[in-house]
């Protein structure tokens, strides 16, 4: 199993990481480790996530305990990554892309 970023997740992720960066480095550290450990998981169970209601196949996993939430779909072959945000922002997924 692969793991794949879009280029949306993946500007997405570094705008979070950047704006905590500025603030607590350490903290931009924590939450990244989080993340890539919480995508670690997804490649073992990619069925973990809950289902989202707006897109079939797109599903949702908290990166607890930090508000963040990933937006995935998962393949036979790779985890694709459509999106990371925070939990308060508009619950609307991001847009899927390959």
């Amino acid at each position: 199993m692969k793991l794949r970023y879009t280029l949306r997740a993946t500007a997405e992720l570094d705008e979070i990481l950047s704006f905590i960066d500025e603030r607590s480095p350490q903290g931009a550290r924590s939450i990244k480790a989080r993340i890539q450990a919480m995508t670690a998981l997804l490649l073992r169970h990619p069925q973990a996530g809950h289902p989202t209601s707006k897109k079939s196949g797109l599903r949702r996993m908290v990166v607890y305990p930090y508000p963040y939430l990933i937006f995935y779909r998962a393949t036979e072959t790779e985890i694709i990554i459509h999106g990371v945000r925070h939990s308060a922002r508009r619950p609307s997924p991001p847009k899927t892309e390959d």
